[in-house]
């Protein structure tokens, strides 16, 4: 029988939503939760990656019990997410090198300022300007700052990704596998990838310092638009997590112009074609 219901992922800036729909676009659930805002000090602005990661979670098991469902019940799950946002952590331990910092952050604005000078590359390149914004200098700030960071990359035990990606590996298997891939739609704000080659760029990589840290702890840019596939190695991640609330969810893939949206698989699910290909090469 096919699953009836499709479901949403919004990991955003103060909350994290699941909601549930059915195949008239109705709502049949959601659960939200927020997190907390770290502020160490004026212009800086931080989230505990753990607590986010808890929090997903959380507000999945929430809505498929309120509405008596399960994983099987769902026909794809969609993930949105706060963009620019950056996570770097131990694929080893699952264990994060620092707190996330938040794409509202500008302890980078002396960095940003300096990048006046190759603004016109960066624009051409990425379609952005230098500013605070954007992942590529909050990456290269952990680096500088967090003592270890950047030799750990060189030896694998330090991985960099947005919010999306830090969601997926964690709801992929996390250190038992988990898949490290974003979308182009996410990796377009991280002021590392180039738009007409829709890949990492080795002088923007440059730029961030990052490049010599080790490139492979980037993670792969996927594009994706199609359902098909399945991974069975992922399907014990969600029965040993979940205890239960949730099986089998395929996945649909997409990616939705202004709502920062992709649509992947998680926990225990069907995977789309590429991501199987992701496993392969990881593995």
């Amino acid at each position: 029988m096919s699953p009836d219901f499709v479901a949403a992922l919004d990991q955003g800036t103060t909350s994290t939503r699941f909601m549930v729909f059915d195949a008239a676009g109705g709502e049949i659930a959601r659960h939200q939760l927020e997190h907390r805002q770290i502020l160490p000090g004026p212009g800086l602005v931080e989230h505990d990656p753990i607590e986010i990661a808890a929090r997903v979670d959380d507000v999945i098991a929430g809505a498929l019990q309120s509405a008596g469902l399960t994983g099987t019940d769902l026909a794809a799950i969609g993930i949105t997410n706060q963009r620019e946002t950056t996570v770097v952590w131990d694929p080893k331990t699952g264990r994060p090198w620092h707190n996330a910092i938040v794409w509202q952050d500008t302890r980078t604005d002396r960095a940003a300022s300096a990048l006046g000078p190759r603004r016109a590359l960066l624009c051409e390149r990425t379609g952005l300007p230098p500013a605070t914004y954007f992942s590529s200098l909050k990456l290269r700030w952990i680096l500088d700052h967090v003592d270890g960071v950047r030799d750990a990359a060189t030896r694998g035990e330090a991985v960099f990704g947005t919010i999306d990606s830090w969601v997926i590996w964690n709801l992929t298997g996390g250190v038992n596998r988990g898949l490290h891939v974003t979308d182009v739609t996410n990796a377009s704000r991280t002021q590392l990838m180039n738009l007409r080659t829709l890949g990492w760029d080795d002088e923007l990589l440059s730029l961030s310092r990052f490049r010599g840290a080790c490139s492979r702890a980037s993670p792969r840019p996927l594009r994706q638009s199609r359902t098909e596939g399945r991974d069975p190695a992922a399907l014990s991640v969600w029965r040993s997590r979940s205890a239960g609330l949730a099986s089998t969810a395929p996945t649909a893939t997409s990616a939705t112009a202004g709502a920062c949206a992709s649509s992947w698989p998680v926990r225990d699910c069907r995977f789309a074609s590429t991501c199987q290909s992701e496993r392969s090469r990881e593995a």
